[in-house]
């Protein structure tokens, strides 16, 4: 079928739907939809067989679905009604929940369903879960939807009781610091990453992005505690939590702030407080949190990540490398990058680079430190390397996974292998990595189109190399086994010795520092130009300014920056 994706920005779901739908034989167009007249217009200009709506917060007119079927993805369950049903789930500590695909009517979220799929609430933060158990349950409603549509079927009116309610705004997302930290932590989670909670700290009001716990550290409710890798510690009534990032109310020229790493949004603001060395491995007892972590299975070490995002600022990069150098000095044969749920790595942190008083040496700085992780994991020789992509990836973050040997890829991740929306000719070896992986030609397609791969495709194509079909909270388990399946293959010494001789040869032809030259001196040039497309879009993706990177009209369905939710 002729399908228009009709959307009020460019989001995950959306990129999964597109990528999805097009692998079942659609043809599948994605417009950005802002209102009522662009969705007529976008209709009128497609006329397509059949509309769906991944991610809708206006009203598809009666005209459009009056004259065609649409399809309208609601994250509540049947009878549930309003714009902020995921919010309210992680709110009030469901421990279930559920989409539903609904025709589009007169009233919002009440048009009779076409498919319905439920999924656990795990304690995660609400992008998280969106991007993984919601968005698993909503492309499996999408297909099912999208068969029954086309086989004629007609869908089955709403029973059963309505529970409609509003916008969960800012008065109800208060937190009291006198409460206990799962209380605490739900509120922060429900309002993850958008539209964080709004709180006083230090005298002035800022909106708390993220929320994880800490059992060991303790202080009077509302109390600043401790600092760790750019996150601030504040207690809680029997605890505390690690706050990552924080969002000024306004920027400096009144602009919409850009979400930051909570130390860097408070520089010159924060009071003297210790800061916390992170803990490579996690304790057995009580919890506290680290944004890179390692474990040995036998010979097998695991060195994850998660930064907030999935976007690395200079320090992000260096930290991690640090972390990979150490982990490469361990008796291992196997090492695996990643590994966790949710987003492998965007690329380069924009946030960062765009809240710097030089954007330009930002850019610089950080895309240096992104060339140096990924050159490290391209060098090693003395074992296997595999990059483990649980969530989404996309531009340096794709390039980062294909430096590994061997690329494993979780069935609900959706990758972005190009730069070129955000007005970046790319660099982290994508020149060496892309065209070895899936041939010269393709690598061109895939950076000039700039559209989603689904993990299916990707395998298809030879940009991953194992598609692990589980859910979210048993990826790492997985990558863990079969890790340890990989480390104790009669072959895998073989293939070390291989790998090595093969770098070498490789070497001695074309050194990856002729990539890297060649990839830096056009990404100086376009850093170094205030003309350059890239400072508009970078500035208009991190503040959201209207038609800005990832929420333009997409003619031609291609993907500007990865979409938070």
């Amino acid at each position: 079928m002729r399908i228009l994706l009709i959307a009020s920005g460019y989001n995950s779901l959306t990129q999964r739907a597109e990528a999805e739908l097009r692998d079942r034989g659609h043809a599948v167009s994605v417009e950005v939809t802002p209102d009522e007249a662009a969705v007529r217009e976008a209709v009128g200009r497609h006329a397509p067989d059949l509309v769906v709506a991944p991610m809708l917060r206006t009203v598809v007119p009666r005209d459009v679905w009056s004259s065609r079927i649409c399809l309208i993805v609601h994250p509540g369950p049947v009878g549930d009604r309003g714009p902020s049903s995921l919010d309210w789930a992680i709110h009030d500590g469901a421990a279930e929940w559920g989409v539903t695909v609904l025709q589009a009517d007169e009233e919002m979220d009440a048009g009779d369903v076409w498919a319905t799929a439920a999924f656990r609430v795990p304690e995660v933060a609400k992008s998280d879960l969106y991007r993984n158990e919601l968005s698993d349950a909503a492309m499996a409603a999408v297909h099912l939807a999208v068969e029954r549509v086309a086989a004629g079927a007609t869908p089955r009116p709403q029973t059963g009781p309505v529970r409609a309610r509003p916008h969960l705004r800012q008065e109800r997302r208060r937190i009291s610091w006198e409460q206990d930290t799962e209380t605490v932590l739900r509120v922060l989670r429900a309002a993850d990453s958008q539209p964080g909670v709004r709180d006083e700290l230090l005298g002035e009001e800022w909106f708390l992005h993220g929320g994880h716990a800490e059992d060991g550290l303790r202080g009077r409710p509302g109390e600043l505690l401790a600092t760790r890798t750019g996150a601030i510690c504040r207690a809680t009534a029997d605890g505390a939590v690690w706050i990552p990032e924080l969002r000024a109310r306004t920027g400096p020229g009144g602009e919409r702030a850009c979400k930051l790493p909570a130390t860097l949004a408070l520089a010159g603001r924060l009071p003297e407080l210790p800061e916390l060395p992170a803990p490579r491995q996690l304790p057995e007892r009580g919890r506290t949190w680290s944004d890179i972590r390692y474990q040995e299975h036998g010979a097998v070490g695991m060195l994850s990540f998660a930064f907030p995002g999935g976007a690395m600022s200079t320090d992000h990069c260096r930290r991690l490398l640090r972390a990979y150098g150490t982990a490469c000095r361990r008796p291992t044969s196997v090492l695996v990058l990643g590994g966790q749920r949710d987003f492998f790595s965007n690329g380069i942190h924009l946030g960062v680079v765009e809240a710097a008083a030089d954007p330009a040496a930002e850019s610089w700085a950080t895309i240096n430190a992104m060339n140096d992780l990924v050159e490290a994991v391209l060098t090693t020789t003395d074992r296997l390397v595999v990059s483990a992509i649980g969530g989404n990836a996309a531009a340096g973050g794709v390039m980062l996974a294909l430096a590994a040997d061997e690329v494993w890829c979780r069935s609900g991740a959706v990758l972005n292998p190009h730069y070129r929306r955000m007005g970046l000719y790319g660099s982290e070896y994508w020149t060496h990595t892309l065209p070895r992986r899936v041939g010269p030609a393709l690598a061109e397609r895939l950076t000039r189109a700039a559209r989603p791969v689904s993990a299916s495709a990707a395998r298809s194509m030879g940009l991953v190399d194992r598609v692990v079909a589980c859910g979210p909270a048993e990826f790492a388990a997985e990558m863990t086994r079969l890790a340890a399946r990989l480390a104790a293959h009669p072959g895998t010494p073989r293939r070390v010795a291989a790998k090595k001789a093969e770098y070498e040869a490789r070497e001695a032809s074309t050194p990856l520092a002729a990539y890297r030259e060649q990839e830096l001196s056009r990404m100086r040039a376009i850093f170094d130009d205030p003309a350059a497309p890239y400072h508009a879009l970078r500035r208009a993706f991190v503040r959201k300014e209207g038609k800005g990177a990832g929420s333009r009209g997409l003619r031609d369905a291609g993907a500007a920056g990865p979409a938070d939710r």
